[in-house]
């Protein structure tokens, strides 16, 4: 099942440590088949307020994204994302194919 890492990033001081965040992230998230399915794109609010931006990344299991998440590379960048900006980050799992919304009352 695929495996989502949300951030909704509401602050970030776009300065030297985040460029060097951006510039190395790619290189943590190869080795767990982590790719970005939402990054820097401004929202369309429909409802209520989303300050900031939403970043997903999809990783193929919850295991990667988990392994991602705690390996040395991205633990050793990571300090650069958390000391710079504010927003909570998140995993979490995908629906199976055909889940229906009346699924979550079983």
């Amino acid at each position: 099942m695929t495996t989502y890492a949300v951030a909704h990033m509401q602050t970030v001081d776009v300065g030297p440590a985040i460029v060097e965040y951006l510039e190395r992230i790619d290189a943590t998230l190869a080795p767990f088949e982590g790719r970005f399915l939402v990054h820097g794109a401004t929202p369309d609010v429909l409802e209520g307020e989303f300050p900031g931006h939403l970043i997903v990344i999809a990783f193929p299991t919850r295991a990667q994204a988990e392994g991602w998440y705690g390996s040395p590379a991205y633990r050793e960048i990571l300090p650069l994302r958390l000391e710079h900006s504010t927003g909570p980050a998140i995993l979490v799992d995908g629906a199976e194919p055909g889940h229906r919304a009346t699924d979550v009352l079983a």
